[in-house]
């Protein structure tokens, strides 16, 4: 698929960040009179905030201290998320060899898992002698819900993966009573998406699964949470239990092509081949983002390499001409047959007229009212560093 060419942009008002490749088919981006775009001083922001040099290190070494005397006496002192994808892999490695960390390795399973991730996972937690707990969605409502997230007509199809995610993540540290919960995002490789590219929140699923599904959701319980994380659910994992996200990557001199050369080393891991490619349904996702929506993730994923100096502009302007080879068309075949759907039935729900998370009810105007609140969480790191930005910097 990566011969295949797009269509070059047409539209007279298009423009294009003059140093990233973020461009005006992104919702809210803006330009100051340079031409530079308002995700580049996003992006400088957090630079200075996260930063890598000496002030950088004692942050993280304050962390690091903290998160050690929060699991005195317990068998793990955090939970670190991973996927068998490049940048989990590499923070379940820093956590341990690096830090000197005691993880517990979690995975959420929604049905959609390479292969190749999973053997990743398997022989990097048992070469860094981590254990790993995987927790397995009930399939008839990850398929459920999935499916009427397609009937949502929203770019969203994956926010119940990522919510089911987060609940197993904030389950299995309430369970064990563990403070910290280590991800592998960065700002510098990945960037962050705008808001109406990839908006999630608890009611929004319950809004879409209210009007689209058909499997009922099983209640929530603290240690199993399933696919419930609406205003209640993370005041009780982030205010009542204490539990924080954090971010590890941001406070990381992480660079792409030397991780690769590390992990496949050091935990004998394999590359996917593209990056989310640990999840099979991003194959299916990113062609309905091309074909239906409009939309292309490596603009924030390449500009953010290129404001790092990880990839020039002109390699990421020419990478972009082209079809991203994630969307391999025996993939999208089977991941719509795990669907239960034929090929015609599908055609005909993503056929529907394009929709966003503002068609449904959410939590987004709660958000609006709660900003300063959220915004000391995002600073005191009781929310993940990109909470506010997320919801209130990235787009309309």
């Amino acid at each position: 698929m990566s011969n295949i060419t797009i269509n070059t942009n047409t539209d007279t008002n298009y423009q294009c960040c003059t140093r990233c490749i973020c461009d005006t088919t992104m919702p809210g981006i803006t330009f100051d009179n340079t031409g530079e775009c308002n995700f580049c001083k996003l992006h400088d922001k957090l630079d200075k905030a996260f930063s890598l040099d000496e002030k950088g290190q004692k942050k993280l070494q304050r962390l690091v201290s903290t998160i050690k005397k929060s699991g005195k006496n317990k068998k793990y002192d955090c939970v670190v998320g991973i996927s068998g994808g490049r940048d989990s892999m590499y923070t379940l490695y820093y956590t341990v060899k690096i830090l000197g960390l005691r993880p517990l390795a979690v995975h959420f399973n929604d049905g959609f898992g390479n292969p190749i991730a999973g053997e990743n996972m398997r022989k990097g937690t048992k070469i860094l002698g981590v254990d790993l707990i995987t927790i397995t969605s009930d399939w008839r409502e990850s398929k459920d819900l999935k499916i009427a997230f397609l009937k949502a007509s929203v770019p969203e199809s994956g926010v119940a993966t990522d919510i089911g995610i987060a609940t197993a993540l904030y389950g299995v540290a309430a369970k064990e009573n563990i403070k910290y919960v280590l991800i592998g995002q960065s700002f510098r490789t990945e960037g962050i998406s705008p808001l109406s590219w990839n908006y999630m929140d608890g009611k929004y699923l319950k809004s879409v699964h209210k009007l689209f599904g058909t499997v009922p959701l099983r209640k929530w319980t603290p240690n199993d949470p399933g696919f419930h994380l609406d205003l209640r659910e993370v005041f009780y994992y982030v205010i009542m239990r204490g539990i924080k996200t954090i971010p590890i990557l941001y406070l990381v001199d992480y660079v792409r092509k030397d991780v690769d050369a590390i992990i496949s080393k050091e935990l004998e891991w394999v590359n996917t081949g593209a990056h989310y490619f640990d999840d099979l349904w991003q194959s299916l996702a990113t062609n309905l983002h091309r074909t239906k929506f409009n939309i292309d993730r490596r603009l924030f994923n390449y500009s953010a390499l290129v404001r790092s100096g990880q990839m020039t502009r002109e390699e990421a302007l020419e990478r972009t001409k082209e079809v991203y080879v994630i969307e391999d068309p025996k993939v999208i075949d089977l991941c719509i047959k795990r669907l239960g759907l034929t090929r015609e039935e599908y055609e005909s729900i993503i056929d529907q007229p394009v929709k966003t998370f503002r068609n449904y009810n959410t939590n987004y105007s709660i958000m609006r009212w709660l900003k300063f609140p959220i915004w000391v969480a995002s600073k005191l790191n009781i929310l993940p560093g990109t909470a506010y930005d997320k919801y209130f910097n990235c787009g309309k």
